[in-house]
């Protein structure tokens, strides 16, 4: 009986220690379990660059829009600023360009008929007014934009016709206006609107021709009187899609973003006119 005592009290030692050890292997395999886990890092989403060309009228107010839109966005929008030709001509030799701003139609034409920009993004977005605009010594000159042929105006700056749509409307007021000829000599070409209110501004022309959205940012210098509607074609500012562009998904996003209460309302502030 004794000897039967002893033998149960090692077959129940001998059970106790199988056990333990079974408990100590699982443990290491649910340990080596865990490990072996993926480990799941937080979403930390970057933004794309968007390639933006607009015209060079529309530079402050973008640049604002841009500032409200990065608060909820991490796409980088990257703005090529100048005349509405110069980016066409870009665009078309394969510059890289998501979005195009045009301050003419004509450019955007040119686009379309390339086949370059998605057609049914296109929309009319912006109107404008031709402002006459005075350097600080030539502001009391004259009153009105019908005595730009007198003998007092010596110098008048408006954008190259060629690539800047505001050049173009001022040579259209000229024609229709009937001084073409009577100032030819006078006409000082600069590459856009914000070179001919540099010339105003430092008093390197007496008068110059810009979008009221420019003249509204003159420092020094006088608004002299919009030129007759009636005079030129309309301001339009078109504005689309580039076919190819390489971020359109992040583009149709700032492009309807520019269609919001918020973005409409800098443009007006800028003296823009909604369309």
């Amino acid at each position: 009986m004794k000897k039967f005592s002893i033998i149960l009290t090692l077959l129940l030692v001998l059970t106790l220690f199988f056990a333990g050890c079974n408990r100590t292997d699982t443990g290491n395999d649910a340990n080596n379990d865990i490990s072996e886990k993926p480990v799941v890092e937080e979403s930390n989403e970057k933004g794309v660059t968007v390639n933006i060309s607009a015209a060079a009228s529309l530079s402050e107010a973008l640049t604002e829009i841009q500032t409200e839109y990065a608060k909820e966005n991490n796409d980088t929008l990257q703005f090529n600023f100048a005349g509405s030709g110069s980016l066409q001509k870009q665009i078309q030799e394969g510059a890289p360009c998501d979005l195009f701003v045009s301050a003419s139609k004509a450019h955007m034409d040119a686009l379309e008929e390339a086949g370059l920009i998605d057609t049914e993004s296109r929309k009319d977005m912006l109107g404008n007014t031709l402002t006459l605009i005075a350097s600080e010594e030539k502001a009391d000159v004259i009153k009105g934009t019908d005595s730009l042929a007198s003998a007092h105006v010596e110098s008048i700056s408006i954008g190259e016709p060629e690539t800047v749509p505001a050049g173009k409307y001022a040579q259209q007021s000229f024609e229709s206006l009937g001084i073409t000829d009577k100032i030819k000599d006078k006409i000082v070409l600069a590459k856009d609107v914000k070179q001919v209110l540099e010339y105003v501004e430092t008093g390197n022309v007496d008068f110059g021709l810009v979008y009221k959205s420019d003249a509204m940012l003159l420092q020094t210098g006088e608004i002299v009187a919009d030129m007759p509607a009636d005079s030129h074609d309309p301001i339009v500012y078109p504005v689309a899609l580039i076919k190819d562009g390489k971020q359109l998904e992040a583009a149709a996003d700032f492009y309807e973003f520019l269609q919001t209460d918020y973005a409409k309302g800098v443009f007006e502030k800028y003296g823009f006119v909604i369309l």
